[in-house]
């Protein structure tokens, strides 16, 4: 599994995948939470990473399934799956390294924000007025975001040799969890249920974390869908031993 780790985060590192990566997530980030009149904290007044935190995910849904488009699809483009799989090394050993890999580089991209909550300490009136707990409880929430996003492009990419199409399963997939879900409960037909629908989703667990109350259940629900999207990832894998 190290080896292949290494392998995948070596050639995002030793291309511009990484760089691009990370410039346009802080960029994104950047713009709205400092720059856009209409969400910049300097004219919002209050010492918060709300916009950071809002926009994040949204650069995610797009951002992630760029990086992990390539994973499986590229190897079955160019005809290296094949001897990937005669490696010695177990499938759970290569889906466990790609998928690592990935998630490392969005680590990565969220890192150099916490320059935004160091400069908003310091700015806000009287200096650290600004609700710690909130923001790395939401820290927590967008790299269980994250970890998802990453697991469900590495099932996308498993499924197909296209990375256009593998790009456009994992941001359909990704969008229904994180918003689909949260949206479909909010139509006025499922009385007592719609709050079950509604936990089913990202949105209500990653809007829990943010209020700097990290419930086990959050964690466990984070773990659980990347769990599954894996496990998928490895039936799909092991579909050609049948």
């Amino acid at each position: 599994m190290l080896s292949i780790f290494k392998k995948e985060l070596n050639s995002f590192f030793s291309s511009l995948i990484a760089y691009i990566v990370i410039i346009v997530f802080l960029g994104a980030t950047g713009l709205f939470t400092w720059v856009y009149p209409e969400t910049n904290i300097l004219n919002f007044g209050y010492a918060s990473l709300d916009t950071l935190f809002m926009i994040g995910p949204w650069v995610f849904l797009f951002l992630i399934p760029a990086i992990t488009m390539r994973t499986f699809a590229e190897e079955k483009r160019a005809g290296t799956m094949e001897l990937l799989l005669t490696r010695p090394i177990t499938d759970n050993q290569l889906i466990l390294g790609k998928y690592l890999a990935s998630f490392v580089l969005i680590i990565f991209s969220i890192l150099p924000t916490l320059v935004y909550y160091v400069s908003v300490y310091y700015l806000g009136s009287p200096q650290g007025n600004i609700d710690s707990a909130g923001v790395f409880g939401s820290y927590i929430g967008l790299i269980g975001l994250g970890a998802v996003f990453c697991a469900i492009g590495v099932f996308a990419s498993a499924i197909t040799d296209n990375q256009i199409v593998s790009f456009i399963v994992a941001v359909f997939l990704s969008y229904i969890l994180f918003a689909g879900f949260s949206s479909l409960a909010i139509i006025n037909v499922w009385s007592s249920i719609s709050l079950i629908i509604s936990k089913l989703g990202i949105d209500y667990h990653y809007t829990a974390m943010s209020k700097g109350l990290i419930d086990s259940r959050d964690v466990l629900y984070f773990i659980s869908v990347v769990l599954v999207m894996l496990l998928g990832t490895k039936l799909v894998l092991g579909s050609r031993k049948w």
